[in-house]
């Protein structure tokens, strides 16, 4: 009983850990903080092939969570990184990844995709 008492406080300590670690690197923008520098940003949607088709912020690119260390050449260091998912935590996911190899200037879109109001693109079965 005093293990498993131990193991979910370690868990929760960690869980911690990471959201305020996050903090340090990862800006959290509203919707509207979002539309105000997501033109100028790579905007990169971590969802995957099937839900980017369903519908995806216009101008986004798909580079979903599970291709992400394999496609990171195609992700400038340079420029800021803008980047959401259906809710937030694969993103989340993304953007500690992103800072672990060396990017700099990486925002998320606080509620995802799902709290999105913006323009929207959706693939018809002719794209």
């Amino acid at each position: 009983m005093v293990f498993l008492i131990i193991l979910l406080v370690a868990i929760f300590a960690f869980g911690l850990f990471q959201f305020f670690r996050r903090k340090t690197f990862l800006k959290v923008l509203s919707e509207q903080q979002f539309k105000e520098g997501y033109r100028v940003a790579q905007l990169i949607d971590v969802r995957e092939p099937n839900e980017f088709d369903k519908g995806h912020i216009l101008g986004a690119r798909n580079i979903p969570l599970t291709q992400m260390k394999q496609r990171l050449i195609e992700v400038r260091k340079d420029k800021p990184v803008y980047v959401y998912c259906q809710g937030s935590s694969r993103s989340a996911r993304a953007a500690q990844l992103l800072h672990k190899k060396g990017y700099e200037d990486i925002s998320q879109l606080k509620g995802g995709f799902k709290k999105w109001t913006g323009k929207v693109k959706t693939k018809t079965k002719y794209d």
